[in-house]
């Protein structure tokens, strides 16, 4: 999904710039600091999503979003709740207030997904679940749907609407809450520690009654979830 921003603070446009980055399946194609700017490449360039401020230089956000022939799906950015009325008369997707956290951030991507009637994630497990080195989980991302083995999986860390399924080597964010995951994985194999915090039992490194390591992060271990956390690592401990 190719994005454009339309920002003219320079900390607010840094924060979208970084979150966009973050999303597997957006891609930021171009970022603007004022609407005249941008007006001459949306005229001319397909563009699916646009983060656009409303008080800019020169002409306003709702300004812009009048004169464009084709819109994109758009998100609106303020400082100020008073715009939300006619913002949402313009047909927006979403509008979000600053500043802006990463979580409302993916909360207004997922309205995004839902309105082009694209669900955000599907999870299917392979028939292999006796054998777990060969077992692997579908995740959507964006349209398409990536495998992933279940023995790479470091940890998955719940972001609200979304979850972030980390690996060795890469990180997908995905549309769906940490507890249906919990229910599809093998229960002798990953373990909540947390309630935002899924781990591959086989990948803790170190523990405490605070805290979980796998691989390099250290991760918060939740009260209500201890016991039977400490109990998961203990089970697969060999006294020699």
């Amino acid at each position: 999904m190719n994005c454009v921003i339309i920002e003219d603070e320079p900390l607010a446009l840094n924060l979208l710039e970084s979150y966009v980055r973050q999303v597997e399946g957006l891609t930021l194609v171009r970022s603007y600091t004022n609407a005249v700017e941008a007006f001459t490449f949306l005229q001319s360039k397909s563009v699916d999503l646009l983060f656009l401020d409303i008080e800019l230089p020169q002409i306003s956000g709702l300004e812009l979003l009048k004169s464009l022939r084709n819109r994109p799906l758009v998100i609106m950015t303020t400082a100020y709740r008073d715009y939300a009325v006619d913002a949402y008369d313009l047909d927006v997707v979403d509008y979000l207030l600053k500043p802006v956290t990463f979580e409302r951030f993916l909360r207004s991507i997922s309205k995004v997904y839902q309105g082009n009637q694209s669900p955000g994630i599907e999870v299917a497990a392979s028939p292999l679940t006796h054998d777990f080195d060969r077992a692997y989980i579908f995740l959507r991302e964006d349209r398409e749907m990536v495998k992933v083995y279940l023995k790479d999986i470091l940890y998955i860390e719940s972001l609200r609407d979304y979850v972030r399924v980390k690996t060795h080597d890469r990180q997908i964010i995905t549309y769906q809450k940490i507890s249906y995951l919990e229910q599809k994985l093998p229960e002798n194999k990953f373990i909540r520690i947390h309630r935002s915090f899924l781990v591959a039992i086989e990948k803790v490194k170190a523990f405490s009654p605070l805290s979980v390591q796998v691989g390099e992060k250290s991760l918060p271990l939740g009260r209500n979830y201890k016991q039977q956390a400490l109990k998961a690592f203990h089970g697969n401990n060999v006294m020699l």
